[in-house]
């Protein structure tokens, strides 16, 4: 008896979850509202704050879901043997986080969870970014006076810096992923490679 109702549950949220999708490609993110979700996916919205809390809570989904496709591909990629490389490898998953303020705010809203129960799926691609970070930089040129896994949240803690700042009106004029391979070469080249090596 309960099979049939948790597989009504879950075509349910997979219906609105699809729905959502259809809005998005039509409007954007932010334009996206609870409304249109529902109205699209042929539910009542009683329905809809069963399956998710708010908005936020289905874009955690919904975005959670893209940060993995784009970690899929940069799984894919033979580990970078310089910082332009990783800058390179990056961009596409980059400029997601950065196609909408929206998204962006939203993401970095998410990235931590302030209990177990919290951790949703962009919390998740921030683990598994900062994995996949730490594997590429062990065996590269890179400097190795600190753990791989310190300079992976180095990278993400740059990354997120270069990021904001392309939102800040005083910062825009200059490309975010100029900014990043500037300071991710300060902070990935050993001393005796220095910022000036083109790595």
């Amino acid at each position: 008896m309960n099979r049939p109702i948790q597989q009504r549950t879950l075509k349910t949220r997979a219906r609105l979850l699809e729905a959502a999708t259809e809005v998005i490609s039509e409007a954007g993110y932010e334009a996206l509202r609870v409304e249109q979700v529902v109205q699209r996916a042929g539910v009542a919205k009683g329905t809809f704050f069963a399956h998710f809390r708010d908005k936020d809570a289905l874009m955690d989904q919904l975005i959670g879901a893209r940060m993995d496709g784009f970690l899929d591909q940069i799984d894919r990629l033979p580990p970078p043997q310089s910082v332009d490389e990783i800058v390179a490898a990056l961009m596409p998953l980059m400029s997601f986080m950065t196609c909408e303020r929206y998204v962006f705010d939203l993401i970095l809203r998410y990235s931590g969870a302030a209990a177990r129960a919290d951790i949703g799926p962009i919390a998740m691609t921030f683990e598994r970014h900062g994995q996949s970070m730490a594997r590429w930089l062990s065996g590269g040129p890179f400097r190795s006076d600190v753990s791989p896994a310190l300079l992976a949240e180095g990278v993400q803690a740059f990354a997120i810096q270069a990021m904001a700042l392309s939102f800040c009106a005083l910062h825009a004029d200059a490309p975010f992923q100029a900014r990043l391979a500037e300071y991710l070469r300060a902070w990935l080249l050993p001393v005796s490679g220095g910022a000036g090596s083109g790595r």
